[in-house]
């Protein structure tokens, strides 16, 4: 760790080339904390006033190698924000497998690997938070979502276990689900590619264009950045935590509460289908 930083917390963050990874890292790094934030892509990145490695999730390697360069240096890691994540929409029967693959590589795997990798740091130095940023979208099965809110869902119910098996060690675990944040994501997301004479097809465009309102629409991505700070100063974290619009926070509430036919119908209303 350099020297006159000894009091810093040292935190690695992935998928923080944009959206709310970056306003997470930005953030952080103005609050005296040692930031490093990962990309698949280096050189396409904006590092900003923080340290950019690459990393890719879905390469155990690479985070073995990113993991092994930050204890390295800093001498420690004590917070680990699993960000990085890829959205994927379409008709489930018409989704490829190998892109349903894909997107549990990066949003389930990935960040299992990330932990496990990170994890012998932080039992060394007997302390650590490890923060599994999800989604609101994991407590429910979206229409034409499907695939993305099942890799979601897996971690948040994952991490449960998880953070009991490792508290032994004084290391956190919590999971924090976002609602819609106005960020670049409908721009990177995978489409399956529903072609014309697909029984699906007007009924997925129509909500296809649904979703792309709700983002653009969407909260600014510096408040996740507070919500994820004060995680941070929390002394012992909650399982889990929700930051979004009122209505998005209430509508994981109401599944618990209303019976499975009124709340699917209820979607199904939202979705106009």
């Amino acid at each position: 760790m350099k020297n006159g930083e000894s009091s810093k917390k040292v935190v690695l963050i992935t998928g923080a080339s944009s959206g709310i990874g970056k306003s997470i890292a930005t953030y952080l790094s103005k609050r005296n904390f040692i930031v490093y934030g990962t990309s698949r892509k280096v050189k396409n990145s904006s590092a900003g006033e923080f340290n950019f490695i690459q990393l890719d999730v879905t390469s155990e390697r690479s985070i073995i190698e990113a993991v092994k360069f930050v204890s390295d240096k800093e001498g420690r890691i004590d917070i680990l924000i699993n960000n990085a994540g890829v959205g994927i929409t379409g008709p489930i029967e018409e989704t490829p497998q190998v892109e349903i693959q894909k997107a549990f590589n990066t949003n389930y795997f990935g960040p299992l690997n990330m932990i496990k990798h990170v994890l012998p740091v932080m039992r060394n130095q007997k302390s650590g938070l490890i923060i599994n940023v999800t989604s609101i979208a994991g407590y429910m099965g979206l229409p034409y979502r499907g695939i993305y809110s099942a890799t979601k869902g897996a971690l948040e119910i994952t991490a449960e276990a998880y953070r009991m098996e490792i508290k032994q060690f004084g290391i956190k675990m919590t999971n924090v689900a976002p609602g819609d944040f106005a960020t670049n994501i409908a721009s990177g997301r995978y489409h399956a590619p529903v072609t014309k004479g697909s029984p699906y097809e007007t009924v997925y465009g129509k909500t296809l264009d649904l979703m792309n309102e709700h983002v653009d629409a969407g909260q600014d991505p510096e408040l996740m950045a507070r919500e994820i700070h004060k995680i941070i100063e929390t002394p012992e974290p909650n399982v889990h935590y929700k930051v979004g619009e009122r209505l998005q926070k209430l509508s994981v509430k109401l599944k618990s509460l209303l019976p499975d036919k009124l709340y699917e119908k209820m979607l199904m209303k939202h979705y106009k289908l």
